[in-house]
């Protein structure tokens, strides 16, 4: 059984990981009694943590905003300066952590103080980013999405695809997943009864959310080797299976999540899954990646392969 100070902070822990929590659960977490639970939330309420009882046949809790921010935790300054930092990583400008930045965010902004959370808000209005390049996502739309996924609450938004067509889609959002340039909703869609691939950019969500539902099993265990496969391979006419000459390692540098799939052979070379709706344009487009390659399907880009290299011997005939 956990020391109660080690119990204290695994409780709190709990009750930030999805939105309600029942009393039978979090004491079978916790290993202690219903009772032991009601003691500990009022410590949590004794230090100023905003513990709310949820009403029911079960009875539950929910961490909530209080009118402080909680002690132990952050003054409102460093809330505020964390905050826009969150804010600030969740769109990408420091690589590798925008996927914790949104989870971390979602955590804080759910017991900010009103009058912390404003000024957050205000901050966030007239603070202009110099942007890097490809569409960027408003935090609140992440924040929103992230906690829908957590607490398994149905989600409705307005989608725009390519063709700028806009849709309203009911969804059961399972995980976010952030390519490096782009974020994507990996999510199953209830009208559609399948799982689907959205851009967060594309989608404005429409809040409240919807009613819970019980968490189905995710479509791959490797949810990033999932989504780059529907982006780069599922939804064009055409998938090329090449062998490179690189590692798998080396050929991420010229290979992003969104362009295609690599999966190591050796030490040396690794596997291309990629697609396009023109076999010229893959053909272009490996042949300056700059290492020796192998087709292994399909016939046809051999053929679209020997034809450019004529072209370009031609062209280099021509310009002697």
């Amino acid at each position: 059984m956990l020391e109660t100070s080690a119990r204290l902070l695994r409780l709190l822990s709990l009750l930030q990981t999805r939105r309600d929590w029942s009393g039978a659960d979090l004491a079978d977490r916790l290993g202690v009694t219903d009772r032991t639970v009601r003691r500990d939330v009022d410590k949590l309420r004794s230090l100023g943590y905003p513990v709310h009882a949820v009403t029911g046949t079960a009875g539950g809790y929910r961490l909530g905003a209080g009118a402080d921010l909680p002690p132990l935790l952050l003054d409102d300054e460093e809330a505020v300066a964390v905050a826009m930092c969150l804010r600030t990583a969740s769109g990408g400008t420091i690589a590798g952590i925008e996927e914790t930045s949104v989870r971390a965010l979602a955590k804080l902004e759910q017991v900010l103080p009103s009058r912390l959370r404003n000024r957050v808000h205000s901050l966030q209005s007239i603070t202009v980013p110099i942007h890097r390049g490809g569409p960027t996502v408003d935090p609140s739309t992440l924040t929103a999405i992230a906690n829908a996924c957590r607490d398994n609450e149905r989600l409705r938004f307005d989608y725009r695809d390519h063709d700028g067509e806009e849709t309203l889609r009911s969804v059961e959002p399972h995980r976010l997943v952030h390519t490096g340039r782009r974020w994507y909703l990996v999510a199953f869609d209830v009208d559609r009864e399948g799982w689907r691939t959205f851009r967060v950019d594309r989608l404005t969500p429409r809040i409240p959310t919807g009613p819970k539902f019980v968490p189905r099993d995710p479509p791959d265990k490797d949810l990033v080797a999932y989504t780059s496969y529907g982006l780069s391979n599922a939804a064009y006419r055409y998938q090329a299976v090449i062998t490179l000459h690189l590692s798998a390692e080396a050929a991420a540098e010229h290979v992003s999540p969104s362009a295609g799939v690599l999966e190591p052979i050796d030490e040396n070379t690794c596997t291309l899954r990629v697609g396009a709706n023109h076999l010229e344009g893959i053909a272009v487009w490996i042949s300056m990646i700059g290492c020796e390659f192998e087709v292994r399907e399909p016939s046809e880009l051999i053929e679209r392969l020997r034809g450019l290299a004529d072209r370009l011997g031609r062209a280099a005939d021509a310009s002697n």
